[in-house]
């Protein structure tokens, strides 16, 4: 249940979590005043989201210091990067096939960024085999 609420997180929700991914733990104020400043919104906009994002289960308030509560996340940013993904994927009928074959032609993927999947599901089916006779012996 979790995974689905953090799938539903918006840019901006995204934005925060990435503040605080990076801060650890951290007070309204100081997720605030990391937001980029071009970008930052008012400290009400910013404690109305971290409100929202802990209602989603995302945060949670971990102590009070003074009037300061300090939050920390939840959830990891690779899960939550992961459920986006895996959305994306649902959209795209499950094949990760369209996905990479954009990445190529809008230069985000590379030879190198080949060669290390390739190591990764190199690994991975490695990984099955092992299994799987682990399996058989048993």
């Amino acid at each position: 249940m979790l995974h689905e609420r953090a799938n539903r997180l918006t840019r901006f929700e995204l934005e925060v979590m990435d503040v605080l991914w990076n801060l650890g733990s951290a007070s309204i104020r100081e997720i605030h005043e990391k937001i980029p400043e071009k970008n930052r919104p008012a400290f009400t906009t910013v404690q109305t989201m971290i409100r929202r994002l802990e209602e989603k289960g995302v945060v949670r308030q971990t102590k009070q210091i003074g009037n300061a509560h300090i939050f920390e996340p939840t959830i990891t940013r690779q899960a939550v990067h992961r459920g986006l993904i895996d959305d994306l994927l649902d959209l795209l009928g499950g094949s990760a096939r369209p996905l990479i074959a954009h990445l190529a032609d809008a230069g985000k993927l590379n030879l190198d960024d080949v060669r290390a999947l390739e190591s990764l599901l190199s690994k991975k089916k490695e990984g099955k085999k092992t299994t799987r006779h682990r399996l058989r012996k048993s």
